[in-house]
């Protein structure tokens, strides 16, 4: 069996705040083959990563006085979120901003290095990895497009954006995967990327909010798209399929794994490229099988990711890269 592609998931945010210089730099000097980033766009079209667009999760937007009047409320994808918005920012001013951590209370470690770097662009990001390329390091970029249907509505082609960003990158003839919960953008990328690696990312509640818009209560559920046939439509359509760990470790309802699911040899057959997201230690992250003490304490992740192993995965989303280039090596 070979090993799957290692990707740092946001870098290595088990260690960093996430979408960092930092974080992606130790993904790299950790072993990964490939990095992920978050897309959003800023006001002036700059595509920014971010695992959101709403900024006070990630960022000290919400300390800094000279922003407070930008506080506001925002409905994406069907629900109302209410705080400071990438699309309500210039990149100037998006660039003078400090990051933090996520989940503190989960990654303390993390958080001690909070409000020491700015914000990146997709394209900090591309020359960043050409700057490895040249020292012997080939990495791989796998960009999550995040809200296009969202975005699209506020006068934006992610598309579009994230073509002419690679064009003007040199990145246009070059292996980059791009990933989404979105057919529709994934399918506009098709005619404009030719040689991109395009990813649906699927999990098993909910629904794709572009074909929600499009056909509400009539759309195809993300659990219909992991029966054989969704799968069987997916493979004319996609490169890979990106899954939830849950969907792959199946776990029943005592909390205890069943898989690896059958989905994941389906998709193979059929010629699909299939990852898994997202590999973490934490007791949090766990399902309740291989839980061990409290939720930031690390549970037994070896056994949870053992599940993982056996399901033969092209590639798997890590946020602490050393133990992920480890284990699945």
């Amino acid at each position: 069996m070979t090993r799957p592609l290692i990707i740092g998931h946001r870098g290595a945010p088990g260690y960093r705040p996430e979408h960092t210089r930092s974080s992606y730099e130790l993904a790299i000097q950790m072993g990964v083959d490939a990095v992920e980033p978050d897309v959003v766009v800023s006001r002036d079209g700059v595509l920014v990563i971010r695992h959101e667009n709403e900024l006070s999760t990630t960022t000290d937007v919400a300390d800094r006085p000279e922003f407070a009047d930008r506080r506001t409320t925002r409905r994406i994808d069907g629900l109302e979120h209410v705080g400071w918005f990438t699309e309500d920012f210039t990149w100037d001013e998006l660039a003078r901003l400090r990051c933090r951590e996520r989940i503190p209370g989960i990654r303390p470690d993390s958080a001690a290095f909070d409000d020491e770097e700015p914000p990146l662009r997709l394209r900090d990001l591309l020359v960043l990895l050409d700057e490895h390329r040249a020292g012997g390091r080939d990495v791989i970029p796998v960009v999550e497009i995040k809200h296009a249907t969202y975005f699209a509505s506020q006068g934006w082609d992610l598309a579009a954006l994230l073509d002419d960003e690679l064009r003007a990158a040199g990145w246009r003839g070059r292996r980059v995967v791009i990933e989404s919960f979105e057919l529709t953008v994934l399918r506009q990328l098709r005619a404009r990327v030719a040689r991109a690696d395009l990813v649906f990312l699927l999990e098993m509640e909910g629904a794709p909010v572009d074909q929600v818009a499009v056909l509400g209560s009539d759309a195809r559920g993300y659990a219909d798209w992991l029966r054989p046939d969704g799968v069987e439509l997916l493979a004319a359509e996609v490169h890979g399929i990106s899954l939830d760990k849950t969907v792959v470790l199946a776990p029943d309802a005592d909390g205890r794994a069943t898989g690896p699911a059958a989905v994941v040899a389906q998709a193979q057959e059929r010629g699909l490229a299939v990852f898994a997201w997202t590999c973490r230690p934490e007791n949090a992250f766990l399902i309740p099988e291989f839980r061990t003490g409290g939720l930031a304490e690390y549970g037994n992740w070896r056994g949870e990711w053992g599940v993982l192993r056996r399901a033969g995965l092209d590639g798997v989303f890590v946020d602490h890269p050393d133990l992920g280039v480890a284990y699945f090596a």
